[in-house]
């Protein structure tokens, strides 16, 4: 792979959004100036993002090699009619490059345990929904495939399917729109996305109990007295565990 251009100090200043068009017009019509200088000014995106690959038994380099593949694609293939800021296109650009690597090399993998029970535990969900007329709980589901509602949880979590920025989200006569087409301009999109990255390293750290609540707390939307039902605990311990994972969370950060 080519050696991008190192990152300057000069290059912490920021492109406008005009200036960003600009440079990408040039780039793409093959003023390899401009095109240097728009990678320059994204190095930083690139390095942020592939410090999310690490630690899976590939060298930092070669990442940032293919996260800068991917800001070049996105340099090339970006259109104002998408309506995003350039960095915003870009993210999902960079780490789909990394992401296809480390998939293609069979280093991203569902174990066969997670898939089985993941399996059971749907299976188990159905006779239970039937039997007892109502949707069952998680204890009731870890219970019937003699497992942890927390093992439950992060099962599904590992076997669920990413939803990605160019799905279909509506089409009419022919004219599909993407879910990018409705990603707002602001810049803001671009913190957001930052943020769930960072967000999912951060729940990695995290032991199975820690986790499990804080997914069911502020990704399925239960109260803590929910939780406490379906691990089996009372709702006080559910708030102290909250409040502990809160601040260990921050002090990672």
């Amino acid at each position: 792979m080519s050696t991008m251009p190192e990152y300057r100090e000069e290059d912490r200043q920021l492109l406008s959004h005009e200036e960003t068009l600009a440079l990408i017009e040039k780039a793409q019509n093959g003023d390899d100036k401009a095109k240097e200088v728009l990678v320059r000014k994204n190095i930083a995106l690139v390095k942020s993002l592939v410090k999310k690959f690490l630690n899976r038994g590939h060298d930092y380099e070669d990442l940032f090699q293919l996260g800068s593949i991917g800001l070049i694609k996105a340099i090339q293939n970006y259109d104002p009619s998408y309506n995003v800021r350039f960095s915003t296109y870009a993210v999902p650009m960079i780490m789909g490059e990394v992401k296809r690597f480390i998939r293609d090399d069979g280093m991203i993998k569902v174990s066969r345990s997670l898939k089985e029970l993941v399996n059971k535990s749907a299976a188990a969900k159905e006779y239970l929904k039937a039997s007892l007329g109502r949707d069952p709980s998680i204890q009731e589901i870890a219970d019937a495939v003699d497992s942890t509602p927390e093992d439950i949880v992060y099962a599904m979590e590992a076997v669920r399917t990413p939803s990605s920025i160019y799905d279909v989200i509506y089409e009419d006569e022919d004219n599909p729109i993407l879910l990018i087409d409705k990603v707002s301009e602001d810049s803001s999109e671009v913190d957001e996305a930052l943020e769930r990255i960072t967000l999912k390293d951060l729940l990695s750290k995290l032991d199975k109990r820690e986790r499990t609540i804080i997914i069911m707390r502020y990704f399925r939307d239960k109260t803590q007295s929910e939780i406490a039902e379906m691990l089996n605990i009372s709702q006080v311990q559910v708030s102290r565990i909250e409040k502990k994972v809160l601040l260990k969370m921050r002090e990672m950060l």
